[in-house]
């Protein structure tokens, strides 16, 4: 059977979670309004399969809610271009690191950011 292996995915939020949400905004001093609002999200599906996911508000069958409400409220759409070039990993440790490393990575860049 072939391992899982795990993605490191961003979606594009509305400008509009920066306003309100207050706990996002809180996460995000160095935002100053030029660049976009992103969540980072790590996936053992394909990020489109997860994105979709999110915007269903999708629950598992113990009954879970498994999607992000800043996503499923504020999601537009995936950026490839921000996270195409990192390999898919083959275990979850390593691809929670490479999630928290790239959100880290885009605030430093100055946008804001949102993940788990």
């Amino acid at each position: 059977m072939p391992k899982t292996q795990y993605r490191v995915y961003v979606v594009e939020l509305s400008k509009k979670v920066f306003t309100e949400h207050r706990r996002f905004r809180e996460a995000n001093p160095q935002f100053n309004g030029v660049l976009e609002c992103l969540y980072v999200g790590m996936t053992s599906k394909t990020p489109k399969e997860r994105f979709l996911q999110h915007k269903m508000g999708y629950t598992n069958k113990r009954g879970h809610n498994l999607s992000s409400s800043i996503v499923r409220k504020y999601g537009s759409y995936l950026r490839p271009s921000l996270y195409n070039h990192i390999e898919p990993m083959t275990d979850r440790a390593t691809a929670l690191k490479m999630e928290e490393k790239l959100a880290m990575e885009l605030r430093r860049k100055r946008y804001a950011v949102w993940y788990n």
